[in-house]
């Protein structure tokens, strides 16, 4: 049965592959229905429809940060004249982590206002918008766009002549009205390109049509599975509450209650009810856990800082410098209710454990319901279950099988000792917390050699007291008094100094890959000597690649920025092309650069091995007419960088989320199933190791 209720909540975060096109966020044009007369401002409003843990960028903030900006273009007409820029309503204000700048932004709705000023009876209307929408429950951003549709509206009155003026510049980007001639030209530059070949080991390549997927490469989103992760975490957590003071102790006292003559049927409800009392305490939290806080709890300075507050608080208790308790009374009044017998006795009889263990076991609850504020409703359900499995689970073994009660060890001051050890934990996870709040108000205090400087110490800290080195509080009696280590003792205090031994080298710009989800981000590093280096060893590649001179790779990596030339140069060299669907305002790309990519193993098979090539989404830049095409997939004129390659990647791999990851072969097959946001170095090599493996038997 416990099977089936673990399966049934694992099934139901199930969610789809890569290999789709997303549209979170749409925007729409109102038509004012009221009649104007000519030499009247108009105020245009345009409405955002966002889903639900998506967030698009707004305007009036930094262009140069990084996100792109929603953006309106109307097609000029001489029936209106704009007036002023194109105005937010009611955004907000959010300081984007990975840039380190605040922007402005909408979530669930937002509204857009342009004035325009109408000069003619005929008034014409028409237009595009563009802009981009993020989400940092699902690591992607998604640039989206379309046309702005309005109907008639009713205007009275003669024309009248606007004035011209050369200096005059508008606020709001004006594109050139199309005539009937410029279809045809696209048309015909699409349709008569030169085909460009190149002949390599005996065959022929023709001009670049685009990676091909082959759909039986598309697979799940593997960010989704760290929810397994989650589950094993907090198991592990009610294993640890055993082994604290308050605990271990009842374990011989309630297994001899149930060995009296009593049924185990009763001993098997006792553990049942240990689970439902927490499982219930995760679902009352879980929607206070939902996805509309995902954001909220994740970026925002105030949530960060209360749960940094709560994590040191839990582990001074730890410590021993205070007990957190439930008031007497209450328990007192539960446990009447445990005499009663039968059923209802029992559950109050575990109704009684929880409460009595809350001292140690509060924080560990907390800390756990803290780390689950990520936007999975089930994820708190999930982490109680998980918690109260473990915590049942010897309580009732031991009612089934009392002999084994003779093997247990006995209570002593080695129970102290786990709960210290588990309060420097806790003091060391809290600073995670606080290097969010650091990072949103600009303090500086936390920067990342400060913050792990101090989980060296606190690590160190703890290797001493495990040694014996000092006494806390709760150490007393013949066992604190005795200097000798056990080899229990000895073998933890060697862990942590062997952990000293490994995050030391992060003072000096070491990616720490294992904790890079707790540090704070390596552009805080103030010096990072780990990356001099590497940028000391650039790469060969075939020319100088296009549009070099504004776009650039992260790490000393020489590539490429336009697919074509990637390809031939790929072709030439007889590698693999590592295609880097990306965006100037894709925070999540960002991160996985700094996180995996600064890997020596990942970074020496970027640099060797294949051809990298970034294309960016989101670049503005326009690119000569004669290079203009039209879009098989929307029919829409892709005339700018980023809209072509945006367009290259929807059309041929079904997918706009970025980052997106692609290996290609000299025919431009895809060759291993596409990689996304997944900070796991590991998973990162494998997706490479076998995409040059399936390389080398096609080629």
């Amino acid at each position: 049965m416990l099977k089936r209720i673990l399966f049934s909540l694992l099934l139901v975060t199930t969610v789809a592959g890569y290999a789709q096109v997303l549209q979170p966020a749409k925007l729409t044009a109102e038509t004012p229905t009221k009649t104007y007369n000519v030499g009247d401002v108009v105020e245009l409003i345009f409405n955002a429809s966002i889903n639900k843990n998506w967030y698009i960028y707004s305007v009036d903030f930094d262009p140069d940060c990084g996100p792109v900006p929603m953006s309106v273009t109307l097609e000029k007409d001489p029936s209106f004249e704009l007036v002023g820029p194109l105005v937010a309503i009611q955004d907000k204000t959010k300081h984007d982590k990975i840039f380190d700048c605040d922007v402005r932004i909408f979530e669930g709705s937002g509204e857009f206002r342009q004035k325009i000023k109408i000069l003619s009876p005929t008034l014409v209307i028409k237009g595009t918008y563009e802009g981009q929408v993020c989400s940092e429950v699902e690591g992607k951003c998604v640039l989206f766009d379309g046309d702005l549709l309005f109907g008639t509206i009713k205007v009275e009155g003669k024309a009248i002549v606007a004035k011209k003026t050369e200096d005059a510049k508008p606020d709001v980007e004006i594109e050139k009205q199309k005539d009937e001639t410029v279809t045809p030209a696209i048309s015909a530059v699409d349709t008569t390109k030169e085909i460009a070949t190149i002949k390599t080991e005996d065959k022929v390549y023709g001009a670049t049509k685009g990676p091909t997927l082959d759909t039986t490469l598309v697979k799940e989103d593997p960010a989704k599975n760290s929810f397994l992760g989650f589950f094993l975490l907090a198991f592990v957590a009610g294993l640890a509450a055993l082994l604290t003071p308050c605990v271990f102790p009842m374990i011989p006292m309630t297994v001899s209650f149930f060995t009296q003559g009593r049924s185990k049927f009763l001993a098997l409800i006792y553990g049942l009810s240990i689970i439902i009392i927490y499982t219930l305490i995760g679902a009352a939290i879980a929607p206070l856990m939902g996805p509309e806080t995902a954001n909220h709890l994740s970026t925002e300075w105030l949530p960060n800082l209360i749960f940094f507050i709560v994590f040191i608080v839990f582990g001074l208790s730890f410590l021993g410098l205070f007990e957190i308790t439930l008031p007497g009374t209450f328990i007192n009044k539960v446990d009447q209710q445990s005499e009663k017998g039968g059923l209802i006795g029992v559950f109050f009889m575990a109704f009684t454990l929880v409460l009595v263990s809350f001292s140690c076991t509060g924080p560990l609850v907390g800390s756990i319901l803290v780390s689950s504020a990520g936007g999975e409703f089930l994820k708190p359900i999930v982490g109680m279950f998980a918690f109260s499995l473990a915590f049942a689970i010897p309580f009732t073994l031991f009612a089934f099988f009392p002999g084994w009660l003779s093997s247990m060890p006995k209570s002593g001051g080695w129970l102290n000792a786990v709960k210290v050890v588990l309060g420097f934990i806790e003091i060391a996870l809290a600073f995670k917390f606080l290097s969010i709040a650091d990072q949103a108000f600009h303090w500086g205090i936390l920067d990342r050699e400060i913050n792990i400087a101090i989980w060296i110490v606190i690590v160190l800290l703890i290797g001493v007291y495990l040694m014996k080195g000092f006494r806390l509080p709760g150490d007393t009696g013949k066992d604190a008094e005795d200097k000798r280590v056990s080899i229990i003792r000895l073998t933890f205090a060697v862990i942590a100094f062997t952990f000293v031994v490994y995050i030391t080298p992060g003072m000096w710009g070491a990616p720490l890959k294992a904790l890079a989800g707790y540090l704070p981000p390596m552009s805080t590093h103030d010096f990072d000597l780990i990356a001099a280096t590497r940028n000391a060893k650039p790469n060969q590649i075939c020319d100088e690649p296009k549009y070099g001179d504004f776009l650039h790779l992260p790490h000393g990596i020489n590539g490429y920025f336009d697919y074509e030339q990637a390809l031939l140069c790929a072709r030439q060299q007889n590698k693999p092309v590592f295609i880097d669907f990306t965006g100037h305002g894709c925070t999540n790309c960002r991160e996985m650069e700094a996180v995996v990519w600064s890997d020596p193993q990942v970074l020496d098979k970027l640099k060797n091995e294949f051809i990298v090539v970034a294309l960016y989404v989101d670049d503005k830049t326009e690119l000569p007419e004669s290079e203009w095409y039209t879009s098989k997939y929307d029919s829409k004129v892709k005339k700018t960088i980023g809209k072509q390659n945006a367009d290259l990647q929807i059309a041929n791999l079904n997918n706009n989320a970025q980052p997106f990851y692609v290996l290609v072969g000299k025919d431009e097959r895809v060759l291993v199933s596409p990689y996304g946001y997944d900070k796991s170095v590991e998973g990162f090599l494998k997706f490479l190791d076998e995409g040059k493996k399936k390389f080398k038997e096609l080629y």
